[in-house]
């Protein structure tokens, strides 16, 4: 019997009549989740390659009479992203496809083959924020874990996209984590435009997320201050929960940065079903091939809690 498959042996009830009720089979899932983790793309490469490129310095004074000065680009950071295909299917006999007497359960299985899958492409889009502080599974071009206080300018020195402190979610980490994001500088050290988008918070935190971020006064205070958070609209996107992170005080904040938190796609989910012409059985495969990255590491900032 091959490895999997689904025989007369697997449900013996279901060959007889009188089941009332077949559950577990499919479940109620998510909305898609990832697509608030990273700006989504297509590829049509077996990988995908990003390089840095400083701009200029700041222009210095022309004397009267002299030249101006010239000033270069240089490589910094590259990174590469392979894209991963990701398969799952099962196999039911062709006895087995006779006499099962609920037509329902196999319909199902489509379905609940589908929820894998998604369900695949979640936890792997989480796992980056899930491992973000640490070097074990992925680092940035510049060598360093996604968030770090310590990633690497091409011209020397380097720049910070963790919260300075540490600190739970709170209307005081906030701020500070959107005034460090308000003073981001690009790679020669000039001041950029980045902003806030959206704040991500595992399920732990989504109470305290709306807490302060919809209160119109100051939450868990006596004051009479406005939510100066909600009132400026300081991160237009709102709150996004994620289901898939793991850790229960890490919270997130993506930025408008463009080349930031990346998603690739290579090839979307399908389904392809086949017979075995020897033994009759039914084969249903589903495939996907996909990548996660982070190319700018200026889209992404993190607090672990304190």
């Amino acid at each position: 019997m091959p490895a999997g498959s689904i025989n007369t042996g697997t449900h013996p009830l279901l060959l007889w009549p009188g089941v009332k009720t077949v559950w577990g089979q499919v479940n109620a899932e998510h909305s898609p989740e990832y697509i608030d983790l990273y700006e989504i793309d297509t590829s049509t490469q077996a990988y995908e390659k990003s390089v840095e490129i400083t701009g200029f310095d700041i222009a210095p004074i022309k004397p009267e009479g002299q030249p101006a000065s010239f000033d270069s680009e240089v490589q910094g950071a590259v990174s590469t992203v392979t894209h991963i295909a990701y398969a799952l299917g099962y196999i039911v006999t062709y006895e087995e496809l006779q006499d099962n007497l609920y037509e329902q359960v196999a319909g199902n299985r489509a379905r609940a083959n589908a929820f894998a899958m998604n369900q695949t492409v979640e936890n792997v889009a989480a796992f980056l924020y899930n491992n973000s502080l640490t070097t074990t599974y992925f680092t940035t071009g510049d060598g360093v874990a996604l968030n770090s206080a310590s990633h690497v300018l091409p011209l020397g020195g380097t720049y910070s996209n963790l919260l300075s402190t540490a600190a739970d979610l709170s209307e005081v980490g906030l701020e500070d984590m959107v005034v460090q994001v308000y003073g981001a500088q690009n790679n020669r050290g000039l001041q950029m435009n980045l902003m806030p988008r959206s704040l991500i918070v595992p399920r732990q935190l989504w109470f305290t997320a709306n807490r302060v971020l919809k209160s119109t006064m100051q939450s868990n205070t006596q004051s009479n201050n406005i939510n100066v958070l909600k009132a400026v609209n300081a991160i237009p996107e709102g709150i996004k929960m994620n289901h898939y992170l793991t850790d229960a005080t890490t919270w997130f904040m993506r930025t408008n940065c463009p080349n930031g938190m990346k998603f690739y796609w290579r090839h979307k989910p399908d389904l392809m079903q086949d017979n075995d012409g020897d033994t009759r059985n039914a084969k249903t495969i589903s495939y996907m091939r996909f990548s996660v990255t982070c190319e700018d590491p200026r889209g992404l900032y993190a607090s672990a809690g304190s």
